[in-house]
């Protein structure tokens, strides 16, 4: 039922926004035959990695749809959508470009590559293009970051099999000097949402997990449970302490005294 709600109620919920000035793009997981094309022309991969994310003026964050089928006869009269493709969207990326262009080359050699397997001079009349293998161009471990100004919150994007399809031409003119940006739209084959590293891992954070949730841990019982895994592995190292409250995913934990290694066998 509907009532009326004070401001008090729901200000809290609408000072607590994400804004969109704040976030990072890391390219990085580049093979080596694409990495040893660009260091050639002068973009190092310390410029890949560091200086061409921060150069990112303007980035978004993925998007995805499923891809339905139409299935008719389970039910008479029925028409039925069951999901068979998750398909995902490109996405634009725009770069102030320094002075001295590269990230212009970056961009361009990148596509350049894609299509330089013919292996003919580019300046002959009858060069012709011949595409690389996916594997020698796509990129697998670029991120996208999107944080806030506290640093508190976070949310990570990875995207596999990622390379550019589009760089859009860069106008320049003599009036009203401005910063000049290049734009480039890059297809990927997926993307995974949320940290994936082994620390995150570790601490039950990976896909966004939110390690808080009593139970996440699980038990001594459990000899797979991420609290079994991290009390053997500070068993192993010989960090253990006996009685001592650990902070293991994110809660308060206490370990008995008795506990050793033949408590916690591997799993098999």
């Amino acid at each position: 039922m509907v009532r009326p709600r004070r401001i008090s109620d729901f200000k809290p919920t609408f000072t607590k926004l994400a804004q969109t000035s704040h976030y990072q793009v890391i390219f990085a997981g580049l093979p080596t035959p694409l990495r040893q094309h660009l260091n050639v022309r002068g973009v190092g991969y310390r410029f890949i990695t560091e200086t061409s994310g921060l150069l990112c003026s303007s980035a978004v964050l993925p998007g995805s749809r499923i891809a339905t089928a139409d299935i008719v006869g389970n039910y008479m009269g029925v028409s039925e959508k069951m999901a068979h493709t998750r398909l995902f969207t490109q996405i634009q990326l725009e770069f102030y470009v320094d002075e001295e262009y590269k990230t212009l080359k970056f961009l361009d050699h990148w596509m350049e590559f894609i299509g330089n397997a013919s292996g003919q001079k580019q300046s002959d009349a009858g060069y012709y293009y011949r595409m690389e293998y996916p594997d020698s161009y796509k990129s697998n471990q670029t991120k996208i970051i999107k944080f806030d100004r506290d640093y508190k919150n976070e949310i990570e994007y990875t995207f596999y099999g990622m390379f550019p399809i589009d760089l859009s031409s860069t106008t320049v003119k003599y009036e009203n000097s401005e910063v000049l940006k290049a734009s480039a739209t890059f297809s990927f084959d997926r993307y995974i949402a949320g940290k994936f590293d082994s620390y995150s891992i570790h601490r039950g954070t990976d896909n966004n997990k939110d390690s808080t949730t009593p139970g996440l841990e699980g038990s001594f019982a459990d000899p797979n449970s991420r609290l079994s895994v991290a009390a053997r592995a500070a068993l192993q190292e010989g960090e253990f302490d006996p009685n001592r409250v650990y902070d293991i995913n994110g809660r308060d934990v206490t370990v008995p005294e008795t506990l050793t290694l033949n408590d916690f066998p591997l799993s098999q």
